[in-house]
């Protein structure tokens, strides 16, 4: 099987600079659209802040019988036009900047796509690979006592994100639940269908992620009939995205997760890369493909690269090494400012994550209107709904760009910050 072309690419993965927060990144993407935006100092401010953080120190009993002290977050960025909406995710690296970030970004996300929610995200600093299931469970439902305050259907509605799933949600809805009372459904989305979850939740981002790159390539004049693909990340958000375009004909060529990748010029297979995975915990060394690491993937010659893992990925380092016409943003935050420069610069079209992976919160969102009716919908209506919210999306960022003469990303978050002001300025400063 013929090697990748990598020439020149570094041999070590990409990640955040160190010196380089999340947070920063965040505001330095919020600057640039307010100063476009000529906003007014006061709602400058007031959006440039977070409403309410937490940190919480709680202890876990684990299977030998010791006590560990584990770190949690939530975080509420901005709540003006609707309940705050974000996941919760279990790392070892998270920490309050990050999720400080990860909440602004949830607050111009939901605004991008016109969905009423502000923006919120949690987390806990922990490796969950190293935590049996009796452990994590314990992990998750103290997490949610610690933090029962802030959550609830009208106020703060979360959801799965980075190591967490529907299994984590369900824990959660059952420990909020036992201290009500009763079955309170809507307090989180993304939980099993058995419990008032939504038929296609699990594989929304994934789909929006597509139906995003679908508009995209209509723009440059890209069929994405074998078009290459490659997708860092084959989690629930990454193999989806990989799975949906490969059905309309593209050829994934690469795909990665944290122990390495796996790569075929001619197209992987991709039902026997997930066996693998689910096998061994890896992509990597998969049947029929040759390993490659995630930082020779972001500079694999590809059509359309799709960063769906964490954030930081795509740097100044290596966004000159970027040969993709398209860059969709499966992941939240995975291009810092640095490397944005250098992508525009050098005409590859970026699907802002703002817009790209919004799929995830808009099932959410209709899963919450599905528990507050008591009425559900079929995988049919969800996906062609989901469709339209994207499109429209997707429309509005690009007549914006291509009206302002300025890129995807600057467009979305005109638009984002522009609405959120809207609706501060409408509402006013209470009292």
């Amino acid at each position: 099987m013929p090697q990748p072309d990598v020439s020149g690419v570094r041999q070590t993965d990409a990640s955040l600079d160190e010196d380089v927060s999340a947070w920063q990144v965040a505001l330095q993407q919020y600057d640039r659209a307010a100063d476009k935006l000529d906003l007014g100092s006061a709602v400058r401010d007031v959006l440039r802040n977070p409403k309410r953080e937490v940190t919480v120190h709680f202890p876990v009993q684990m299977d030998d019988g010791s006590t560990r002290v584990f770190t949690g977050f939530r975080v509420w960025h901005n709540v003006t036009r609707g309940p705050a909406k974000g996941g919760i995710r279990f790392h070892p690296r998270t920490d309050l900047a990050e999720v400080r970030a990860l909440a602004m970004w949830m607050t111009w996300k939901c605004a991008c796509v016109k969905i009423p929610y502000g923006g919120a995200k949690g987390g806990v600093t922990c490796d969950p690979k190293s935590l049996s299931a009796r452990e994590l469970e314990r992990l998750t439902r103290r997490f949610t006592t610690e933090i029962a305050d802030m959550i609830g259907p009208d106020s703060d509605i979360p959801a799965p994100d980075v190591n967490t799933n529907a299994q984590v949600m369900a824990w959660m809805m059952d420990t909020y639940s036992m201290h009500h009372g009763y079955s309170v459904t809507g307090v989180v989305t993304g939980k099993p269908v058995s419990i008032g979850g939504s038929e296609g939740r699990q594989e929304a981002t994934g789909r929006g992620v597509v139906y995003t790159i679908q508009e995209a390539a209509k723009t440059i004049d890209l069929d994405l009939r074998n078009a290459r693909v490659a997708v860092q990340g084959f989690g629930n958000v990454g193999e989806g995205a990989a799975r949906f375009i490969a059905e309309l004909g593209a050829r994934v060529v690469a795909v990665s997760d944290s122990r390495g990748g796996a790569y075929n010029e001619d197209g992987l297979d991709l039902a026997l890369v997930a066996r693998h995975k689910q096998e061994t915990g890896s992509v990597s060394g998969a049947p029929r493909t040759r390993p490659i690491t995630n930082a020779e993937l972001v500079e694999i010659d590809c059509d359309v690269l799709i960063p769906a893992a964490m954030e930081g990925v795509i740097t100044e380092r290596n966004a000159r090494g970027v040969r993709a016409h398209i860059v969709a943003e499966g992941a939240n935050g995975p291009t810092t400012p640095e490397a944005d420069e250098v992508l525009r610069e050098r005409g590859i079209m970026v699907i802002p994550d703002i817009l790209c992976n919004a799929g995830g919160v808009t099932v959410s969102y209709f899963e919450w209107v599905q528990d507050r009716e008591e009425f559900f919908w079929t995988i049919d209506e969800i996906n062609a709904r989901l469709r339209r919210v994207m499109v429209r999306a997707f429309e509005d960022v690009h007549r914006t760009a291509v009206e302002h003469d300025i890129d995807m990303r600057l467009a979305a978050y005109m638009l984002a910050v522009s609405r959120v002001a809207e609706a501060t300025l409408t509402r006013g400063i209470y009292p």
